[in-house]
């Protein structure tokens, strides 16, 4: 059975779509089938990898019942690698499914037949708490919290930690929080290091050893269309990925989540 992964956060610009791109590269690179479904408007983990959508069908179909799971997933070219792809159609879904019953749950519904085809399934979110997250996460089995090392992300962490709790509470009792990976992170900079011990501090057992450095490789990687990993493997930022993937691997097997 597929472990479903939710990448969210509400703050914009903190490495969501890139930490979805890159770990589903790596998890692929690892022998895992993974399924990435791109559920943001931008279509920013489409591009990344080099796919375009204005042929393909995509999130946006699905979420409006108008296609099935297998009919919206597309191949990339990194082996064991499958995409939901998105475009900005999926914005009007927001609008569309206001008046639809049970909308939070149309992509569990949708998922659901298919979790013993992949291993894992990473949901790239938009950076708001609306339909489009809201399906995310009643869909995911846990979550994981890319944090930009910075003041306003780290203030926006508990508004964060509370919407996922309300959620929890509502509309999904197994939703677990699977940790939370430090981003864009500059050792030379005072207020990262500074950002690191707060949320080292306040939630010890949540936050992955790996950390994600601030990389030239890993910004410029989508304007050639490729995961950092495929841009250049020898890089700091894929290295980084790599032992990300690893690490979540490490904890899957240790059940620490099964505590949570």
């Amino acid at each position: 059975m597929a472990i479903i992964i939710s990448i969210a956060n509400q703050k914009g610009g903190v490495g969501k779509t890139t930490t979805a791109v890159n770990l589903a590269t790596a998890f692929a690179a690892i022998g895992k089938r993974v399924l990435l479904i791109d559920l943001d408007p931008q279509s920013n983990a489409t591009t990344g990898l080099g796919m375009y959508s204005k042929e393909l069908n995509t999130s946006y179909d699905l979420l409006i019942r108008k296609k099935t799971l297998s009919e919206v997933i597309t191949r990339t070219k990194i082996p064991g690698l499958s995409l939901v792809p998105a475009n900005l159609n999926l914005a009007g879904a927001e609008i569309e499914l206001v008046q639809v019953n049970e909308r939070e749950k149309i992509l569990h519904c949708a998922l659901n037949p298919y979790r013993e085809i992949f291993d894992y399934v990473i949901i790239d979110s938009p950076p708001s708490m609306g339909i489009l997250s809201l399906n995310a996460l009643v869909a995911a089995d846990g979550v994981l919290i890319p944090l930009q090392c910075e003041y306003y992300a780290l203030e926006g962490l508990s508004y964060l930690l509370g919407s996922i709790s309300r959620i929890k509470a509502v509309y999904n009792s197994q939703l677990k929080l699977f940790g939370i990976i430090l981003t864009m992170f500059d050792k030379r900079n005072t207020l990262c290091l500074s950002v690191m011990n707060d949320v080292k501090i306040h939630m010890p057992d949540f936050v992955f050893d790996t950390i994600i450095p601030r990389n030239i490789k890993i910004s410029e990687a989508p304007s050639y269309g490729k995961p950092v990993l495929i841009h250049d493997v020898k890089s700091v930022g894929a290295c980084a990925y790599m032992l990300l993937a690893r690490e979540f691997l490490t904890k899957e097997r240790s059940g620490i989540w099964n505590k949570n």
